[in-house]
């Protein structure tokens, strides 16, 4: 979350909506006091986290299976002591 002066936010608005619509909460403050909160949409916020698991679903599938052994294996290979 993060608090932004009204003057600024009249002047930044079109920004401000963008962040928002990525999913980050706005408090509109006017002399250090919050006087409005700018939220996503919680319908359209629940469509994009489920557009993303989809997404994230998709991708494993397509992923080949390692073994942890592997994965810890390529850790370590790339660390130079």
């Amino acid at each position: 979350m993060r608090e932004v002066q009204s003057s600024d936010a009249k002047a930044h608005l079109p920004q401000l909506l963008s962040d928002v619509e990525r999913g980050e909460t706005i408090v509109i403050t006017r002399h250090g006091r919050a006087i409005a909160r700018l939220v996503p949409e919680a319908e359209q916020r629940a469509i994009e986290v489920q557009r993303t698991m989809a997404q994230i679903s998709l991708f494993r599938e397509t992923m080949p299976s390692i073994s942890i052994c592997d994965i810890l294996a390529a850790r370590h290979e790339g660390h130079r002591y």
